[in-house]
């Protein structure tokens, strides 16, 4: 069970480090707040645990149909390059204010992850199968089930968290030019992975 446990957080922490628009938007809340990448981490949990629970009770099937996996992908990659505006501003404009995207951490946590099609085909395929493993061992479903949230939804938390404090306790020493270039960096990323997931959609049809 212990090796089993440890599977499940080395899993998870392959993908929760992998750079993503989470990450990008967690590096720019962190200039205002220590405590982004905890709420940015909340907010995940909002979406993720739910998911987790109605694909244990059989909804896999629906998120593996391709007109599903198409609307996700150009609702996401459309949202993410919209949200991206916010951050590419003038480096003046971003040197004077440190602007970024308007919604708070816990919404921006909601909205980078409910609208990531890449980590709701992450959940229909590895997540899937890791979670039967794991469940296979325990009797006591929501036991289990709590278990493994809790293990998986931890390894989201400590990360976030950990680059929160780390970029809020530096960002001072960066000064105002790499402060505007980390903005407008993230920026970018967030188009190219909205670009990504669009045509990663139409890639599904054609």
């Amino acid at each position: 069970m212990f090796a089993l446990l440890l599977t499940v957080v080395g899993t998870s922490l392959s993908g929760v480090i992998a750079p993503g628009p989470m990450f990008a938007v967690t590096i720019t809340k962190s200039f205002k707040s220590p405590w982004a990448g905890t709420l940015m981490a909340l907010g995940h949990a909002v979406v993720e645990v739910p998911l987790i629970i109605l694909l244990y009770f059989g909804l896999s099937h629906f998120f593996e149909n391709t007109v599903v996996q198409f609307v996700f992908s150009i609702l996401g990659g459309g949202v993410l390059i919209w949200l991206a505006i916010g951050l590419l501003k003038t480096p003046n404009e971003i040197k004077d204010g440190g602007r970024d995207i308007r919604y708070g951490a816990f919404t921006a946590g909601i909205i980078m992850t409910g609208l990531n099609p890449f980590f709701i085909m992450w959940w229909v395929t590895v997540g899937v199968l890791l979670l039967i493993k794991f469940m296979a061992y325990w009797e006591i479903v929501a036991v289990g089930l709590t278990v493994f949230i809790i293990a998986h939804w931890f390894c989201d938390l400590i990360w976030l968290s950990f680059v929160s404090a780390v970029v809020y306790k530096t960002h001072n020493m960066w000064g105002a030019t790499v402060q505007a270039l980390v903005f407008i960096v993230a920026g970018l990323l967030m188009v190219g992975f909205g670009g990504w997931f669009i045509i990663s959609g139409f890639r599904l049809l054609f």
